[in-house]
């Protein structure tokens, strides 16, 4: 019966009926369920003894649905990213008594992160079973990008995100079901509705009474309400949900009601704001005894047969907690591995210095020749953000002008007009195999990346949350900086805030052979690249420069432009033709020789070449287009400071944007951002010091 979008499962659809000849997976599911709530319950216990499950988030009260969903599940074929809640999800999919509690106590042998990652976040990457993060709902979006890959290789699987209803007000969350339902993606969304997100009513979250109505009208969705407390009508649910993804080729929200019967987690007081009414009420709705009331009444089993498994569920938990209780906890000594993986080496130009051979390009054009040179190397790299691949477009600036036309639509495509969704599925869908390079415009311009933070945070530190288990090889490209009287939201460069997150690379080119050569490096490399292009030298001739065929930029390897011996000036993107162009007037005008460093790569930084320029010249000067107040010359400036102090002759000195916005009149623009006589009035103070 479908009506007003609801998918309703009536009973003579059931797959999962009471017979007798179904008591082996009747005792199966009875056995999972009861061995779930006891883990749940012991969970705090750890906590009062001070043995860790520092977090816990009991789930009594969500029993159906969770094991419904880790029925369904296939660890060959399916991805699951469960959220915090979800334990007897990922029991139910397959996870054992000792897993669970390693995970609990953050020991070295947990599966999921090795202790890195919050109690409670469940995960085992060789079954699929992702370990997202502690941001409620977020990982909607690496469960659409998965499935966008599922789609595009013909997987026979689907991805399912679990979440509460709570977590659905996030952006995040329309963003992702918006994407699934356009692309018509192999995902299920489940909404396990216990009416409260910690202490805040549903109520105070929605004017709907279910979260999922809130999405009846998107095309190309089913939305199918289950009892999420009953065992039956879940797994009848779960079950049409991946039948209704395979056979019409759309997304599918399941939304569930359920109780919480316990606190939110072991931190919450939920009798402050729940009277004793509501808890002995959800109490007597109690999952686990209904299904165990229902197999008595049946005559399916006798109470002690059931009584027989709850002593055998209590035995496997104390064999496990005596076994994990003796294993060893993280070394300390192992925070730094796994920040990033190690880069691809370039074996034809170790220091990335070009050999003067090739076309003379401008910026724009070694950019985009370079884009489509990877494809062509690599048949799994894919592309996309926001009008980037619409007839003869190919963006706002036209670096991916005719990708389409080659590659097709299933490689290089739009996205929504949605930054989170753009960066979110990228990571979810370099999860589905290694070998899948993805390169997004991050955002039309750097200025509009800043809805995408918390997606690139979540990139920046999974290789190190997963222990090295998973790393989304993502390049996100940003047309970055101001010159082109574009005012607020045009002409920022944001180089400071994404230099601070430790697990991204942050290169930054000035001229063409750089460009050309770091990006092929950032798409070949494992592991995320933060790719800023300074917008301003797209097409001016200062940055054109000869790019050899397939040339190839390290990451963290300086370039000195040129040579001096009397000042170091140290530079990237934007200002480096005006640090040029200042050093040749300074040659001519004071006979003094100024040595130009251009940086490249922020992160990781080549410290030994900056150094050893400012103990040769005695002098430094940092020209950077951001801001000098919290900007990235701060973190050269004290490593200068710290590293060469006894080699300076003067203070170092900095060069950048005054701590405002850019504004748009020009006048405003030439008054806020650095030029060539900042820089040369300042270099000539250093110089006569």
């Amino acid at each position: 019966m479908y009506r007003n979008k609801r998918l309703k499962v009536r009973r003579e659809d059931k797959t999962f009926l009471l017979k007798k000849t179904e008591k082996k997976l009747l005792s199966r599911w009875y056995y999972l369920m009861t061995l779930g709530r006891q883990l749940d319950n012991k969970a705090p216990n750890y906590l009062k003894q001070a043995l860790g499950w520092s977090y816990h988030a009991p789930y009594a009260g969500h029993d159906g649905i969770q094991l419904a969903i880790g029925q369904v599940f296939d660890q060959k074929t399916d991805h699951l990213f469960p959220y915090y809640r979800d334990m007897l999800t990922v029991i139910s999919a397959g996870l054992s008594p000792e897993e669970i509690i390693l995970n609990g106590l953050s020991k070295k042998d947990d599966i999921a992160s090795g202790g890195r990652h919050m109690s409670n976040h469940f995960a085992k990457p060789e079954w699929n079973i992702h370990n997202v993060s502690s941001c409620t709902g977020n990982h909607t979006l690496h469960a659409v990008g998965v499935a966008r890959a599922m789609k595009y290789y013909g997987s026979e699987g689907v991805a399912i995100s679990s979440q509460g209803e709570s977590s659905t007000s996030e952006g995040y969350v329309y963003e992702a079901i918006n994407g699934a339902s356009n692309e018509r993606l192999p995902v299920i969304f489940v909404f396990q509705d216990n009416g409260y997100g910690i202490s805040v009513p549903k109520a105070d979250q929605t004017a709907n009474p279910r979260a999922a109505t809130n999405f009846e009208g998107f095309k190309n969705l089913k939305i199918i309400y289950c009892n999420g407390l009953d065992v039956f009508n879940s797994m009848n649910a779960m079950t049409l949900a991946k039948k209704v993804v395979k056979e019409e080729g759309k997304p599918v929200i399941v939304h569930a009601n359920c109780v919480r019967i316990g606190s939110h987690s072991n931190s919450d007081r939920h009798e402050l704001y729940r009277d004793m009414n509501e808890l002995l009420d959800v109490k007597g709705q109690d999952p686990l005894q209904k299904y165990r009331s229902r197999l008595i009444y049946n005559d399916i089993f006798t109470e002690e047969e059931l009584n027989a498994l709850d002593s055998k569920a209590r035995k496997e938990i104390s064999a496990a907690h005596k076994k994990v209780i003796r294993m060893p906890d993280p070394d300390p000594a192992s925070i730094f591995d796994f920040v990033i993986p190690e880069p691809y080496v370039s074996e034809k130009y170790p220091n990335g210095i070009p050999d003067g051979s090739g076309d003379n390009l401008k910026l724009i054009e070694a950019l985009n020749s370079t884009l489509k040179a990877e494809f062509r190397h690599n048949p799994n790299t894919f592309i996309w953000g926001q009008d980037i691949a619409y007839k003869e477009k190919g963006g706002i600036f036209n670096v991916t002008r005719g990708m389409q036309q080659e590659f097709g639509n299933k490689r290089v495509f739009n996205a929504p007009i949605a930054e989170d969704y753009i960066v979110g599925t990228a990571n979810g869908m370099s999860r589905f195999d290694d070998k899948i390079r993805v390169v997004i415009e991050g955002a039309e311009f750097a200025d509009y990346f800043w809805p995408a933070m918390e997606q690139l945070l979540e990139i920046s530190h999974d290789y190190w949350r997963s222990n090295g288990q998973y790393v989304p090889n993502v390049t996100i490209r940003l047309a970055s900086g101001g010159y082109i009287g574009g005012g607020l939201y045009h002409s920022q460069t944001i180089e400071g805030v994404l230099t601070s997150l430790p697990g991204i690379r942050v290169v930054y080119p000035s001229y063409a052979d750089d460009a050309a050569g770091l990006l092929r490096t950032s798409i070949r490399s494992e592991g995320p690249t933060m790719f800023l292009e300074p917008k301003a030298l797209y097409n001016d001739p200062a940055a054109e420069a000869p790019v050899p065929e397939d040339f190839e930029v390290p990451f963290g390897v300086a370039r000195i432009r040129r040579a001096g011996s009397d000042l170091s000036l140290i530079t990237y993107g934007n200002t480096t033709p005006m640090c040029m162009k200042v050093a040749d007037q300074l040659s001519k005008e004071m006979n003094k020789e100024i040595e130009v460093i251009d940086l490249r790569s922020l992160v990781p930084l080549d410290k030994e070449t900056v150094l050893q320029s400012v103990m040769r010249t005695n002098k430094a000067l940092v020209v950077h287009e951001d801001k000098v107040f919290g900007g990235f010359g701060g973190e050269l400036s004290a490593m200068i400071n710290e590293k060469a102090f006894q080699n300076l002759d003067a203070p170092v000195r900095r060069v950048g944007a005054t701590f405002t916005a850019v504004g748009f009149n020009r006048i405003l623009e030439k008054a806020i951002l650095p030029d060539i006589v900042k820089i040369k009035n300042a270099a000539i103070e250093l110089l006569e010091y």
